[in-house]
């Protein structure tokens, strides 16, 4: 198996410099729009076959170091049984916003993630089978699912997450518990199933002040960390305009950093430590600029992650849906034909 992406995530030495990207499954490529044109986006995932064959499509198109499987970060929710659906152009929609100790009270826990959650699972289990790169699972952050249920769905301001947070902290609490118990539950069953590494996504806890984080989200993304610990694999935690956060993101126990395009990777990795690997950070609109600004983008990227190993190159966020896929796939020759860190740690 290609183990670069592995390798870089524990800070080894690695044969070139490992690439995935965010949403990299789906997006930009045709035969998934072909495929989604006959199929909703929970049939999909719902089926071993389908997830499987939509998370491998990126591997054959790109040559990318490592397939994170198609799901949502809300699908654990809805193997809950949470009514929750996925509105186009909008996102998660909850038709029960959880506002109150009673809401969170009712609020079911994913009890058999192997019969509720089988499409998703067989199909980590279908692509370790059959593909030479890792796989990564991985679930939404306590804090994310928190603000999509609190508000009812995407929100700009986070007004009602915050004042649950801030003006009700015993009904946060239990709603962090619930929602810390359903991620972990479902991590542990995708690497049960097959995933080598996996990633967090609280992809909106950049709404959040350090100290907020630190009182109010750290102790959940802290405890969804550990119960995965013993499972032995890389640990990723990535939100949008964290730069603040990091160094908290490696004291609740990453091993690797995922880093948005606002914060230079010499920086994050002063900010985050030594014994942290690094994920990023090329900004996704970047890929539409032309292949000369995408090099020389990539190139600075490359140059600032220093010569430590320790990285993981990836986009800022997710693939923009209007990328030409054969960027991609040049911008991934290109980096694995650079000099891959060397220096001892």
């Amino acid at each position: 198996m290609n183990d670069a992406f592995l390798r870089a995530c524990r800070r080894e030495p690695a044969d070139r410099i490992p690439v995935w990207f965010m949403r990299q499954a789906g997006r930009c490529l045709p035969e998934y729009r072909e495929l989604r044109a006959q199929h909703e986006m929970f049939d999909v995932m719902a089926s071993a076959e389908l997830t499987a064959l939509v998370t491998q499509q990126p591997v054959k198109r790109f040559g990318v170091d490592a397939a994170v499987i198609f799901s949502d970060i809300v699908a654990p929710l809805s193997a809950a049984g949470i009514d929750v659906k996925l509105v186009a152009d909008v996102g998660p929609v909850f038709a029960n916003p959880v506002r109150t100790a009673a809401d969170v009270h009712a609020l079911p826990r994913l009890a058999d993630p192997s019969s509720s959650m089988a499409g998703l699972l067989g199909g980590i289990k279908q692509v370790a089978e059959t593909d030479t790169v890792p796989v990564i699972g991985f679930c939404g952050g306590p804090f994310t699912l928190a603000s999509y249920l609190v508000e009812g769905g995407p929100s700009r301001e986070y007004a009602k997450t915050k004042a649950l947070m801030l003006g009700a902290p015993d009904v946060w609490n239990a709603l962090m518990e619930a929602l810390t118990d359903i991620a972990a539950t479902s991590l542990l069953a995708q690497i049960d199933a097959g995933a080598s590494a996996i990633q967090i996504f609280d992809s909106w806890v950049g709404a959040l002040d350090p100290d907020t984080y630190r009182r109010y989200a750290m102790p959940a993304t802290h405890a969804v960390l550990e119960a995965v610990a013993t499972r032995g694999v890389p640990r990723i935690v990535f939100g949008v305009s964290t730069g603040e956060l990091l160094p908290l993101f490696a004291e609740a126990g990453a091993d690797v950093v995922g880093v948005d395009w606002r914060v230079p990777l010499d920086l994050a990795r002063a900010r985050v430590g030594p014994h942290v690997a690094v994920q990023g950070n090329l900004d996704p609109a970047v890929c539409l600029a032309g292949w000369p600004a995408v090099q020389a983008e990539a190139q600075r990227v490359i140059d600032a992650a220093g010569s430590s190993p320790g990285h993981v190159f990836n986009l800022g966020w997710g693939v923009l849906p209007a990328t030409d896929p054969d960027v991609l796939t040049q911008l991934v020759d290109w980096v694995h034909q650079q000099q891959p860190p060397t220096e001892s740690m």
